[in-house]
């Protein structure tokens, strides 16, 4: 790979200025995918330590919900527990859009969990528990939603972050090298061409010195 040069590149100065360019852009561009590779990166295990807090959340939220509904039942029976849950408004579907880090679009979900508010059912005949236990499912819900949320940005993350890897190596390890090794072929050429010229120039003058010195003298009239 050291020795590769751009194909069908012809050594005239015009085309050492070319390559000459875009080996500088290319320079660039590799300096600036690297600093974007870096932030993505920094971004990404934000969002990572985002979601494993979550998923503690997530898991905590709803053993405590799960233990308000099981203490509920036990004081009034699965099919009253049952019958009240059927008095409960159902949410509405998400709806999905985007947000733009770092030129990468990832998914945000509008999260319509119901606020909470009065319970469907009276106080005064049902237990404290029945109550914390539909107040912890929304909030486990809303929790859920949030953690597919940062779920699709570490995926859109991770994809851009290995797409950008390929971009950086690729630009280091082939683009570049080759540019290089194709300028310095182009300055050698030429050099080598001034070289013959110059040794030209003065075989040239050295023959010229020796036949002139050489002509006979004019005869005198």
């Amino acid at each position: 790979m050291a020795g590769e040069i751009v194909e069908g590149v012809k050594p005239t100065r015009m085309e050492l200025l070319s390559i000459r360019k875009k080996r500088i852009l290319a320079e660039k561009g590799h300096k600036l995918l690297g600093e974007k590779r870096d932030a993505l990166v920094v971004q990404f295990f934000e969002v990572l330590k985002k979601r494993e807090k979550l998923k503690r959340e997530v898991v905590e939220t709803f053993r405590t919900a799960n233990t308000s509904l099981q203490e509920a039942m036990a004081r009034m029976g699965y099919d009253t527990v049952q019958a009240l849950a059927h008095g409960i408004s159902e949410c509405d579907p998400p709806s999905m859009g985007s947000l733009n880090i770092m030129g990468v679009r990832v998914p945000v979900i509008d999260r319509k969990v119901e606020e909470e508010g009065p319970m469907p059912w009276g106080i005064a005949c049902t237990p404290q528990s029945l109550d914390d236990s539909t107040r912890n499912y929304r909030n486990a819900l809303d929790k859920v939603l949030m953690l597919a949320e940062t779920e699709g940005s570490m995926e859109r993350l991770a994809v851009e972050i290995e797409k950008t890897k390929r971009r950086v190596n690729a630009l280091e390890h082939i683009f570049i090298p080759r540019l290089k090794n194709t300028e310095r072929y182009i300055t050698m050429q030429l050099q080598e061409r001034e070289r013959e010229d110059f040794f030209r120039r003065k075989r040239i003058k050295a023959l010229m010195e020796n036949r002139e010195k050489n002509r006979p003298p004019e005869r005198r009239k």
